[in-house]
């Protein structure tokens, strides 16, 4: 974790705009605009009147920005396999942000889901997802989480070591069933990304080394109550381009080819980890120009061994939820702090911080951030916003330009919030995480329901409750 003093004062990337309460475009929400007294509006709801109604800190999700990048993501995928005369799985990566609106709004849309947990996979059926339309994942699932998956029919269970295969096998046996799995591999293609989100690398926790898939797969052959259905490898988070993507796929359409000697490979998923611009120094790529540079990759590959194409599976998460997500907060303090003899930095403190968005403090993240309240003809300057937690590394956003009169009172609007922050959400220094609000079409509706105080107290067993009235 960098903290504060590590952080240069001014990325190189960033630049003073001309207009310190422009919505730069690809960062916020396609419907997040300002109205005729400079008042945020997202979902065609105004800032205020949500921080007013819900109170901040508040995560604002825009339902029609979510469904509109759902079809989309399928819709790209789809068309590119169909020009191969392939068939494609999207799944979304639950752990992006999952409430069991968002499953109902993402399956109505035609994507499966994509759950890496017991409590994942309740939200997802809770919300009536199909179990056969489920992928469970986690490099240590807890047995009564197999048995629940294998018990109500989960289409597939990714396997991630060897006591796993016995696991599934001995549960799917008891069931009088037969569980479809994937095995996940590792292709050895970096990421170019953080290194806790480079997740195709061999020195870390999740799935196989590509040299081992064949015993493996040989091993989960032996058993009559698995069928072993592909491979599956995810190279990593918020990655931009498809160099890496087609490269993995080369190294697995390899052993894909050699695994159909031994019996029926039908799929193949190709994990997700599509990037999204946080800031204006993030390009990423078109996701129809990912979907046809991937696919074309393994088609070409599979062509090049003379082997069918395989189904595609995706698991797209944060590029379905990120750019929809939007975080409201109050401004507490501004601080004027003096960085060197020619450079002073605004520290603005807001009512969150790293309980509520902890990429920041976990892999540098950066993010942007606009008043939403008001516009300001003041000129821009170099601010930091900061949370209220007791962490000198507790910072929302690292650097950004703000209207200079920026002051207590004013809320804070900060964008590309809608995955891995309320997922990530803790209770740090004892603080309840926020509500999450969904918005579309000019109304809104609590789809998580704040925590309070009270929650909290009610877990501690040592807090003494007052019998009621009467009550011996």
């Amino acid at each position: 974790m960098s903290t504060a003093s590590e952080r240069p004062a001014v990325p190189e990337w960033l630049v003073a705009p001309e207009d310190a309460n422009a919505l730069v475009s690809g960062v916020w929400p396609d419907a997040a605009v300002r109205d005729d007294h400079g008042v945020l509006h997202l979902g065609g709801v105004a800032a205020t009147d949500l921080a007013a109604q819900f109170g901040t800190p508040l995560y604002v999700l825009d339902e029609d920005a979510v469904r509109a990048r759902a079809r989309r993501v399928r819709e790209a995928f789809e068309s590119a396999a169909s020009r191969h005369d392939g068939a494609v799985r999207v799944y979304y990566a639950g752990k992006a942000f999952l409430s069991t609106e968002v499953v109902r709004w993402v399956t109505a849309e035609g994507l499966r889901v994509d759950v890496a947990s017991g409590g994942e996979l309740a939200v997802a059926l809770a919300a009536g997802a199909e179990p056969s339309r489920l992928g469970l994942h986690g490099n240590n699932k807890l047995l009564p989480e197999i048995d629940t998956a294998v018990r109500v029919g989960v289409g597939t269970i990714i396997l991630d070591s060897l006591v796993e295969i016995e696991r599934v096998a001995a549960a799917a046996a008891e069931a009088g069933t037969v569980q479809d799995v994937l095995v996940r591999v590792n292709s050895g293609v970096h990421a170019e990304t953080h290194d806790f989100l480079a997740t195709a690398h061999e020195d870390q926790k999740f799935g196989f080394a590509l040299t081992d898939a064949a015993a493996v797969v040989a091993r989960i052959r032996e058993h009559a109550s698995l069928r072993f259905v592909g491979l599956h490898c995810h190279i990593g988070s918020q990655i931009f381009g498809t160099a890496g993507f087609a490269e993995s796929a080369a190294r697995l359409v390899e052993v894909h080819a050699e695994l159909l000697a031994g019996g029926d490979v039908p799929l193949l998923n190709l994990g997700g980890g599509f990037g999204i611009a946080y800031t204006t120094n993030d390009d990423p790529t078109p996701i129809e120009a990912l979907a046809d540079g991937i696919v074309d990759a393994v088609a070409r590959e599979c062509a090049g061994r003379g082997i069918p194409l395989p189904e595609l599976a995706f698991e797209p998460g944060r590029t379905i939820v990120g750019q929809a997500g939007v975080t409201l907060y109050s401004v507490g303090t501004v601080k004027p702090v003096r960085v060197s003899d020619d450079l002073e930095r605004r520290y603005v403190s807001v009512d969150g911080g790293m309980s509520d968005n902890a990429r920041p403090a976990l892999y540098g993240a950066h993010y942007s951030a606009r008043i939403a309240s008001r516009t300001s003809p003041a000129a821009p300057a170099l601010s930091r916003v900061v949370g209220r937690h007791c962490e000198s590394g507790d910072i929302v956003v690292d650097a950004e330009y703000l209207p200079g009169d920026v002051a207590p009172g004013d809320l804070l609007a900060v964008p590309a919030t809608g995955a891995y922050c309320y997922s990530l959400a803790s209770n740090y220094n004892y603080v309840p995480r926020p509500p999450v609000v969904a918005v579309a079409g000019g109304t809104a509706r609590l789809i998580v329901r704040g925590e309070t105080v009270d929650d909290l107290l009610a877990r501690d067993v040592g807090v003494v409750r007052s019998s009621p009235e009467g009550s011996a």
